[in-house]
């Protein structure tokens, strides 16, 4: 017979029934697999790299048709301003003062139609390749089907639910506050937000905080003389060793706090250098025996919270403005995504995430590291929604190489989670 020690431990860690409507939830996600791997099938096929506007677009009008069909009201919002296809808007309303959701996704990949990558295959029984099949068609394909079950069972006019689909979140637009503005807006008044991406691929992990990341570009002039004058007062250090002052003082001063990584990925440096920052190349031509007039470094910089950004940044320009004789240095940062920083209103939704996923019967759910959380879309809404949680999309690896694999159980486990989630959420 169990001891009184063991039987209390069981009656704390047993998970409560499901409810009948949850058990129906569960039911229904499992009927309609065969469904959800024909559409993320055809979703795949069409190849939507951020570059090829109509290839965007038809992924789009393949799932509005599917919102459509759940009597959601669905629209497309252009972004030719900033040169990208545009985002899907799928909103259902619900009963009168139902709670609001925000789910998000993004309908364009990193293939571009060049890509020897193009169309979806089954590997085996429980595998599948193809591009965007975890980032992040297989997340957009979860979605409509927690909203399908919900529906099956009833409650889908228990919440206010906004679907947000970008069009460009591998390549963003710019400016941002452009591209990202009807993102920002359907989050208004929002009660939680989830987002949809893969995550590190791992079936029982979740994010509750990203780093954001923001790339800088750092100019460098010096003044030119022959390379044996180099160090006099009148004449000074060069470009290349103003340059390295800078990028070594970076890692001096701000290396090893945590979350925070600022790297150089490109550097330029001679008497003359050109720099085509869109295609992140460029060439230099300088001699040894002459001191470098120019130098060009370009990186990113990655934080957990806007103060330490804010901190980092200026530490940075600090750096740079204190210059080497006869030189200047100029270091410029663009938009960047912002950080999700880990709130108590995100845990809290993880934690609802965790008991639906016991409840089900699946493993628990933790957080991922923010270190090995990208950037996203997600990371927009932060300061605007109190709970998020995001990667509740389809699980796999290889994500962003021709190696790309999803894992096909996972379309179910994560509709059965969110769905679970949602319903949840409507109670509250």
């Amino acid at each position: 017979m169990p001891s009184l020690s063991l039987l209390l431990v069981l009656a704390l860690t047993q998970s409560p029934a499901l409810t009948p409507q949850e058990q129906a939830i569960t039911a229904h996600i499992d009927a309609r697999h065969a469904d959800a791997v024909d559409l993320l099938e055809r979703a795949v096929n069409i190849n939507s790299g951020t570059q090829n506007l109509e290839g965007v677009r038809k992924v789009g009008d393949l799932f509005r048709a599917e919102f459509d069909a759940l009597g959601f009201a669905t629209s497309w919002v252009d972004l030719a301003e900033v040169e990208r296809a545009g985002h899907l808007i799928a909103e259902r309303e619900g009963r009168e003062g139902a709670p609001k959701v925000l789910l998000i996704g993004h309908l364009d990949t990193v293939f571009e139609p060049d890509s020897p990558f193009q169309t979806f295959e089954r590997l085996d029984g429980n595998r599948a390749t193809g591009p965007g099949v975890t980032d992040m068609k297989g997340g957009n394909v979860i979605i409509l089907q927690a909203l399908s079950a919900l529906k099956h069972v009833g409650l889908l006019d228990s919440l206010h639910i906004v679907v947000v689909m970008t069009g460009d979140e591998e390549a963003a637009g710019r400016p941002l506050r452009i591209a990202r503005k009807p993102l920002i807006d359907a989050a208004q008044g929002a009660i939680a937000a989830i987002g949809f991406e893969d995550g590190d691929g791992h079936p029982d992990h979740i994010v509750i905080a990203r780093r954001g990341t923001t790339n800088w570009e750092l100019r460098v002039t010096g003044k030119p003389a022959h390379s044996s004058q180099i160090f006099r007062d009148d004449i000074g250090y060069g470009a290349i060793y103003e340059a390295t002052r800078v990028l070594e003082a970076f890692r001096q001063e701000l290396a090893g706090q945590p979350h925070l990584t600022f790297n150089p990925g490109l550097i330029l440096g001679g008497t003359s250098v050109e720099y085509d920052e869109a295609a992140s190349r460029g060439t230099a031509f300088g001699k040894s025996n002459v001191i470098a007039e120019q130098a060009i470094v370009s990186g990113d910089l990655r934080a957990l919270s806007p103060e330490q950004f804010e901190n980092a940044r200026q530490a940075m320009e600090r750096i740079a403005a204190t210059s080497l004789a006869h030189t200047t240095s100029k270091l410029t940062f663009d938009e960047g995504y912002p950080p999700m920083a880990p709130t108590d209103g995100n845990r809290r939704l993880l934690a609802m995430l965790d008991q639906a996923s016991r409840d089900l019967g699946l493993n628990p759910v933790v957080a991922v590291d923010p270190d090995r959380a990208g950037a996203a879309d997600v990371s927009f809404i932060a300061t605007h929604v109190p709970m998020i949680i995001d990667a509740m999309g389809l699980k796999g690896d290889g994500g962003h190489t021709v190696d790309e694999i999803g894992l096909l159980d996972t379309l179910a486990i994560q509709a059965k989670r969110a769905a679970v989630l949602l319903a949840r959420l409507a109670s509250q």
